[in-house]
């Protein structure tokens, strides 16, 4: 880089190159979402037969298409915007080196050095010559005090600021040179291949490319407005709204899972920001599971111990495992869960069923994925479903699929808008025996749900407020009843399915109006059971008394299901009367009768 470039140097060509990157991401952004929640969601539900199915098949990989062009279009936006801070920065020094030279009777020569007048210092007869001195850039300690010296002995003391401007140059110009050298090679990675097929390659590639501008954007980022730190899901909202489009925009492609992650922000953003996590990810994931052999076919043998033949692992299947099987099965639950996911992505417009949106998504550990049908932003009617213990990544589809039948029954009752959200936001205990007994996976996760029922309002767009309902089975209501004990339940009304404890002792303890705690208990659910007896253990649900129970208050919703898991099956009471509380419209809802008092003294 030299004087000359970095001079003509202007950082608003590549900032308005950068706005049209971003009018491009923009674009795609909005045929994507046409695509997937308009014309795809047109043919699913108007549509059937092998021509409509091969139609879906290639709008959806238009669509990806486009979701990958709003990707690296934004990293490139970012990229641009990047270079031009870093380059106006040096051009700043520069100038400012080039007008105190000018000021202090000195000439900046076209290639950096500088020419300084004759002069003398004071008590001296005789006026130095002037002359020309060439600066260094990023001097040492030693090589600075060597320049004082050289200063100080020399005869003219117009040499010694000279030099100093000089270095100032030469400094300035050092600096563009490493950030044209920095920028550069990540601007060319910016290039997707030359087909029309965006591949797990191709999304491995784009997490890579967020790296690289992640890295080299660094100083940028940190120029620009933070999130609030333990900020609020109100603060969070603030934050966002006084950044400046160019300003998002580098926060959702160079962080979007800090983007996706903040209670408060609107949901269109956090479902983007998610969106772009869960592709990289799953083609991470993907090419790593392709990179394991798959397990030897032979994987059991017959041996012969004593009397009898016992069936046994073989030893090639005992070696694989060793070295792959736990990270096999851990790449392969989380894929599995992936697809769950991308699979309600696909069926938008199913019998009417709304877009989805990703408001929370992690792969790490047991995962983290919270999904809504329906924006919640704009919706009337909002409930928000805890699942419990067992739950992971790996089975998210089956949640998913719960509040789906809740949305359509909700929607059904024509009360307004509705959005019905699987919030798997905690770690749920996931062994029966050994973990869900425990009370710290509802205590520690309970405040994130507080978090995202605040955030839900610091998000809403509607005039009126919203009409919200907490749900919670299993394990899932537990975190419930800990989230109304720690905080304040941002809630109107909780249904609590097959509970085995709430952590408090009665419904007028749960935050919402009186009236407004709905049980449901089906026939043969053995785990309200369990918190009502307990099992010995001093951490165990027991300690509060059953939602079930008559004593706790709540409204005990007619059950016409059994077993503990189907409670949001298909037809039944059990899912209407769910459906009829999320609508606003409880009273409408069955009761179970009260209890046959005399029966206990018959």
């Amino acid at each position: 880089m030299d004087l000359a470039t970095l001079k003509a140097f202007k950082p608003s060509e590549y900032e308005d190159a950068g706005d049209g990157y971003r009018v491009t991401g923009d674009m795609a952004s909005a045929a994507k979402d046409t695509i997937d929640n308009q014309i795809c969601a047109g043919v699913r539900n108007r549509l059937k037969g092998e021509t409509a199915t091969a139609a879906l098949r290639e709008l959806q990989e238009l669509s990806k298409n486009f979701h990958y062009v709003q990707t690296e279009c934004g990293l490139a936006t970012t990229a641009l915007n990047g270079l031009a801070f870093d380059m106006a920065a040096a051009k700043r020094k520069l100038e400012a080196a080039i007008e105190d030279a000018r000021a202090d009777n000195c000439t900046v020569n076209p290639d950096g050095s500088v020419a300084f007048p004759a002069g003398k210092k004071p008590g001296d007869e005789k006026t130095a010559d002037g002359g020309t001195v060439t600066g260094s850039a990023g001097g040492t300690p030693t090589s600075d005090a060597l320049e004082r010296q050289a200063a100080n002995i020399h005869p003219n003391p117009n040499y010694g600021r000279a030099m100093g401007y000089a270095n100032r140059i030469a400094d300035a110009l050092k600096e563009a040179t490493d950030a044209d050298a920095k920028w550069a090679p990540k601007l060319r990675a910016l290039k997707a291949d030359d087909d029309l097929t965006v591949s797990k390659r191709d999304w491995a590639d784009a997490q890579s490319d967020m790296g690289g501008v992640r890295e080299a954007g660094r100083s940028y980022l940190d120029s620009l407005p933070q999130p609030p730190k333990d900020g609020s899901p109100q603060d969070n909202a603030s934050w966002w709204k006084g950044l400046s489009p160019e300003e998002q925009a580098a926060w959702s492609s160079l962080r979007p899972d800090a983007v996706g992650a903040l209670d408060g922000l609107p949901s269109t953003v956090r479902d983007e920001a998610n969106r772009i996590v869960f592709e990289e990810k799953r083609g991470e994931l993907q090419m790593e599971l392709d990179s394991i052999p798959k397990p030897p076919a032979n994987e059991w043998t017959w041996i012969t111990a004593g009397m009898y033949p016992s069936k046994v692992h073989t030893d090639e299947w005992m070696e694989w495992h060793k070295k792959y099987g736990d990270r096999y099965e851990q790449l392969n639950k989380s894929l599995n869960g992936m697809k769950s996911i991308q699979e309600r992505f696909d069926r938008t417009g199913e019998q009417g069923l709304p877009e989805a949106y990703l408001l929370g998504f992690s792969a790490e550990g047991n995962g983290r994925a919270i999904v809504a049908n329906g924006n919640p932003d704009t919706a009337d009617h909002q409930a928000v479903y805890v699942p419990g213990t067992t739950s992971n990544l790996g089975g998210i589809g089956g949640d998913i699929d719960r509040m789906v039948n809740v949305w359509r029954v909700a929607d059904g009752a024509d009360n307004g808008s509705v959005s019905t959200i699987t919030w798997l936001g905690y770690d749920a205990p996931q062994n029966i025996v050994k973990d869900s007994p425990f009370s710290h996976y509802a205590n520690d996760g309970a405040p994130a749900y507080n978090r995202f029922l605040d955030g839900l309002d610091a998000s809403h767009t509607a005039e009126s407020d919203p009409h919200r309902t907490a749900i919670g089975h299993s394990y899932g209501t537990t975190l419930i009843g800990s989230a109304a004990r720690q905080g304040d339940l941002n809630a109107d009304d909780v249904i609590l399915a097959g509970s085995p404890g709430v952590q408090v002792s009665n419904a007028d303890q749960m935050d919402v109006p009186k009236g407004h705690v709905w049980n449901q208990e089906a026939e043969g659910d053995a785990v309200p059971d369990i918190g009502r007896y307990g099992h010995g253990g001093t951490d165990w649900y027991g300690a509060f008394t059953t939602p079930s129970d008559e004593r706790f208050g709540a409204n005990q919703l007619n059950t016409d299901t059994e077993g503990h898991s189907d409670y949001w099956k298909e037809g039944t009471d059990s899912l209407r009367n769910q459906g009829l509380v999320v609508a606003g419209k409880g009273e409408s809802a069955d009761l179970k009768p009260p209890p046959d008092r005399w029966a206990y003294t018959k």
